[in-house]
């Protein structure tokens, strides 16, 4: 059985937040929130989120739409 990790910090996933299929821990969900929205640190688990969404979107395009070539 795969162990569920987070996105962020690939530490194995107690407990935290899921957005659209992808889990954030708890502890990278506080560093998100506490986080100043100019720094590079948010800027990084901004671009990790968006990287995971559009991978599943792609993913999921790819099993559904026969016409969608990579």
């Amino acid at each position: 059985m795969r162990k569920i990790s987070c996105i962020m910090c690939r530490k194995p996933l107690n407990n935290g937040i899921m957005i659209k299929g992808i889990k954030i821990c708890k502890n990278c969900e506080e560093k998100i929130i506490k986080e100043d929205g100019m720094t590079d640190f948010y800027s990084y688990y901004v671009n990790c989120i968006k990287k995971y969404i559009i991978y599943q979107m792609i993913k999921g395009e790819g099993t559904r739409c026969q016409n969608y070539h990579l």
